[in-house]
């Protein structure tokens, strides 16, 4: 029973992990922009990015999801629109909802470390003649690099958040123990057998994430000793 269990419940690895994958390329993209409109002048924009912050950060994520999913329904003209095929799909949602999340945090965290760079670093760059884009696209690679211990954080944690994308109907791992479990009803072992998948992708996850860390941070201890 445990291995039928096991095996209808795995059929969701798949959307579970290219959900992640998807959601983590595109709220990266999207958390490297944002990052360069804080660090910029412009205060229209920093106000706009800081309410886009405000917005995903403060509330809770199965409320995104229901939100984005269940909200454009209500509106007819959106209905209409070109756009629905997108607005309807339980995947794309689920997509938008957690790369619209994770870019929140991850502008936050690329962010900070922006912030945390060396005053001599962008001193150095005035004084070389640089403008303030030139100067961003010199020192927010190093500050991502700074960013990436937490960063693997925030990717350990979107792939946790696509468990809730079965709320809205979407088939990953909690999506077929859900659908198991309304069959069966025998909760403990259906759970039990998700949370341990979940538990030993993020295992692996993390082990490969500290693998990364040690490799781009590297430069550090070379630095530390030259010293």
């Amino acid at each position: 029973m445990i291995s039928d269990y096991f095996v209808t419940i795995a059929q969701g690895i798949p959307t579970s992990l290219v959900l992640t994958f998807v959601s983590l390329i595109i709220a990266f993209v999207l958390a490297v922009f944002l990052t360069f409109v804080l660090s910029m002048d412009n205060k229209i924009a920093k106000s706009a990015v800081n309410i886009f912050l405000i917005c995903f950060t403060g509330t809770p994520l199965l409320v995104q999801f229901f939100l984005i999913y269940y909200g454009p329904g209500q509106f007819q003209w959106i209905v209409s629109g070109p756009l629905w095929s997108l607005l309807s799909n339980a995947w794309f949602c689920a997509m938008l909802t957690l790369a619209l999340n994770s870019a929140a945090y991850s502008t936050q965290l690329f962010h900070g470390a922006v912030k945390a760079i060396p005053k001599g670093q962008w001193e150095s760059c005035a004084a070389l003649g640089l403008s303030c884009w030139q100067t961003l696209k010199i020192l927010i690679p190093y500050a991502l690099k700074r960013a990436l211990p937490s960063y693997s954080n925030e990717i350990i944690l979107v792939f946790k958040g696509t468990s809730l994308a079965s709320t809205i109907t979407l088939l990953d791992i909690m999506g077929y123990a859900r659908q198991l479990y309304g069959t069966e009803y025998d909760a403990l072992t259906i759970y039990g057998i998700a949370g341990v998948i979940y538990l030993v992708i993020t295992g692996i996850a993390t082990l490969l994430l500290r693998k990364l860390e040690n490799r781009v941070l590297c430069f550090e201890r070379l630095d530390k000793n030259r010293l």
